[in-house]
């Protein structure tokens, strides 16, 4: 299951990342999982929509001073990424991992750059696939 442009909006590349989660939780790699975790949350990071660009009506809520009134009023629909920008994502963290172990070994640190490169090793198992 190779990550494709073509896949829609990225779904493809965040049911790797589920079915990754899935397997290293049932398999209890804590390590796996928590990586997995945070680059999920980065990609939701990277669908919110900025407050600037939200558009929110103007009528004021009777009990709440600035609340937007109304059921559902203040929500905003999030950006869908495309299967590029989402593996860019997953790419872009797995690289700050490395550049990071790379520190922590220059550093003296073997043990803190060994789990780092083990987290980048995680993340791009997930964007090849899997075997």
């Amino acid at each position: 299951m190779q990550v494709t442009a073509t896949d829609a909006g990225g779904r493809q590349l965040r049911a790797q990342l589920g079915d990754a989660l899935r397997k290293a939780v049932r398999d209890r790699d804590t390590v796996a999982a928590a990586t997995i975790r945070t680059a999920m949350a980065a990609i939701d990071n990277a669908e919110a929509v900025s407050m600037a660009s939200r558009s929110v009506p103007s009528a004021n809520s009777a009990h709440v001073a600035g609340a937007a009134a109304g059921l559902g009023a203040a929500e905003v629909a999030r950006r869908v990424l495309s299967a590029d920008e989402a593996t860019a994502i997953v790419r872009a963290e797995m690289s700050e991992r490395l550049q990071a172990a790379d520190q922590y070994a220059k550093a003296g640190s073997a043990e803190r750059a060994a789990r780092l490169r083990a987290q980048a090793e995680v993340l791009r198992t997930v964007l090849s696939g899997p075997a």
